[in-house]
């Protein structure tokens, strides 16, 4: 009689995921410490456990999810970045540095979940209910249905949040369950301290099956490191269904909300807070926040138009030139440095305007960054002005992509572009020369707005034509 073929061994790594034959003191992939466990084979092909499992057909599944419609918070900003709300049986997780508002920020969107959806269960494992219920107070956060507790076992955090499914005839439904935060919660079924890797994937995955099970939307907050990354495995990222980074500048009272995943939106929205003594308030024109009024034209200063998301957004480049004692240096804080030496070697080459050997400082106003290509036009020429010591012509603003043999190049929707641009009073748009067709559909838009008399459009071909309309 033979013996049963012995299975395998597996041992995967809990931070990378990498599999390997044997256990290791240090991960041959990522090379992080006592990281790798052993786990159970997965089963044969042909072979599942006792149990029933459903197969849906497509259009089945989408009826399933146009029959429970997003979950809006109440916050325009947060719902904008989610893609209008949180979707029912979703894991989201939250991650930004200590003190940058996250625990305000989720307070304020229950306080909205509860008053517009149900039960919100707010379970935190740094604070005591007094210390929360008093954020709540000065928050104006309050609510009948908002339900705090001070826990770190997610089983009793489950527990309380399924004695709330099953709650009495006429009581309102679950709404949303928020932990606070997953580095401060464990499991009892798993040894070690809260936060390590085996807890913290312990805890998400009780977390993403109850969410998947019951319905109910799920937000996680998680810490980050020095450098800004989500502490914990990277599977902590793959099990949500979701990732908000909140960010924001210790020197400013503007926070921003984005999306690092999303699978039900898009990861392009960009949410704009103010932090206030009275917690959050939202920005809903972003362009008036980040754009500095002066009375007369600045020497080396910019305006251009970039979109964020669906979201167009108006920002200011500032440059300055000094002279260089050694080799010139390139500091810009927002903008790309690969790309910034790209504009000033085709600012020599088909402008005449020599800078190479100049240090050269390029900064976007407000902390934040320019990413797409359509800024290009607004860093050279705020170059530009500081090295000829001329501003810009008052009420200018500037955007297209430049390449390297110095011509312009059109960018996706200008039209909103310079309707952001003429609602906020800037009168001459330089841009890429476009097709006769495409320029007279965008003066036909202008004129349908009757902004066609208030803005003035100066289509440029090259480098060296945009310099010239910019001062002119």
């Amino acid at each position: 009689m033979s013996k049963p073929k012995r299975a395998a061994q597996r041992w995967v790594c809990q931070a990378c995921g990498a599999v390997s034959s044997g256990w290791f003191g240090k991960c041959p992939s990522c090379e992080a410490w006592n990281s790798i466990e052993q786990e159970l084979p997965p089963p044969n092909p042909g072979e599942r456990p006792a149990g029933s499992s459903v197969v849906v057909a497509s259009t089945d599944a989408q009826t399933q999810v146009d029959s429970q419609p997003r979950r809006p918070c109440g916050l325009a900003e947060v719902d904008r970045v989610l893609g209008g709300g949180l979707v029912p049986g979703s894991v989201v997780l939250l991650g930004g540095p200590p003190g940058i508002g996250k625990s305000t920020l989720l307070l304020q969107a229950s306080v909205g979940l509860a008053r517009r959806t149900g039960i919100v269960l707010y379970a935190s494992g740094e604070e005591s209910i007094a210390q929360v219920g008093s954020r709540c107070a000065r928050l104006a956060a309050s609510h009948k249905n908002l339900l705090l507790m001070a826990e770190q076992r997610i089983e009793e955090v489950l527990a309380q949040a399924t004695d709330r499914i099953r709650g009495a005839a006429g009581q309102p439904p679950l709404g949303a369950v928020i932990v606070d935060s997953v580095q401060t919660v464990y499991s009892t079924a798993q040894d070690g301290l809260p936060g390590n890797i085996t807890q913290i994937r312990a805890v998400t995955s009780q977390l993403v099956a109850f969410a998947k099970h019951h319905g109910v939307p799920v937000v996680v907050v998680g810490h980050v490191t020095k450098d800004g990354q989500l502490a914990g495995p990277r599977l902590l990222e793959h099990l949500v269904d979701a990732v908000l980074s909140f960010e924001g500048d210790e020197e400013r009272a503007t926070r921003l909300l984005r999306a690092t995943k999303n699978r039900f939106g898009s990861t392009q929205e960009l949410g704009v807070f103010e932090m206030r003594g009275d917690g959050l308030r939202e920005i809903a024109n972003p362009s008036e926040a980040f754009l500095t009024h002066r009375e007369a034209p600045a020497i080396g200063s910019c305006v251009t138009a970039t979109l964020e998301g669906s979201r167009p957004l108006l920002l200011e480049v500032q440059a300055l030139l000094a002279a260089s004692f050694g080799n010139p240096r390139r500091t810009c804080v927002g903008v790309d440095p690969i790309r910034l030496a790209m504009l000033m070697a085709v600012l020599d080459r088909h402008a005449g305007l020599f800078v190479l050997d100049q240090d050269v400082f390029v900064n976007v106003v407000g902390g934040m960054r320019l990413s797409e290509p359509a800024s290009d036009l607004a860093v050279l020429l705020a170059i530009a002005s500081s090295h000829r010591r001329q501003p810009l012509a008052p009420g200018t603003i500037a955007f297209g992509e430049i390449g390297l043999t110095g011509e312009l190049r059109p960018v996706p929707r200008s039209e909103t572009r310079v309707q952001e641009a003429a609602r906020l009073g800037l009168k001459r748009v330089l841009l890429p020369a476009a097709p006769k067709q495409a320029a007279r559909a965008l003066k036909d838009s202008l004129d349908s707005l009757h902004l066609g008399a208030s803005v003035e459009l100066r289509f440029a071909r090259t480098v060296a034509e945009a310099i010239e309309l910019g001062f002119a």
